[in-house]
């Protein structure tokens, strides 16, 4: 088997512990890794809420190297299928930081962001994108 044949073939699996996730608003980190997923024994999905540490930052920005920080996966590559029976999945996995009540610490979100985050409560982060998928 090829490499080029096996990568197609990865499976895509949950976001769980010691996965390292891109930050895509400006609060400052750029790398995290997820600590524990919030809900599910399995991992995180689409929407969902981690708790994570952050592995590199900025030098000038709100949140610094090594601080434990809530983030809500805004991307992921596990795919997640619609009501209408479309599929959605990215190319990485991603994550925009919150507080504990749930707000952005960012003011800006990158990226293209599914409009499944309205039903897990994230109206927040979807005002910030700049493109819903």
């Amino acid at each position: 088997m090829t490499c080029s044949n096996f990568l197609s073939q990865q499976q895509r699996t949950f976001i769980q512990m010691r996965t390292v996730l891109k930050v895509v608003d400006n609060s400052g980190a750029k790398k995290v890794m997820c600590i524990q997923a919030l809900k599910g024994k399995k991992g995180a999905r689409l929407g969902d809420t981690i708790i994570a540490s952050v592995k590199e930052a900025h030098p000038n920005g709100k949140v610094k190297k090594g601080k434990v920080v809530y983030g809500v996966v805004v991307r992921a590559a596990m795919q997640r299928g619609r009501c209408d029976g479309s599929e959605v999945k990215f190319d990485d996995n991603a994550v925009v930081l919150v507080d504990k009540q749930g707000q952005p610490i960012g003011t800006r979100v990158f990226g293209p962001v599914p409009h499944e985050l309205r039903q897990k409560k994230h109206v927040k982060i979807l005002t910030l994108a700049g493109h819903i998928a």
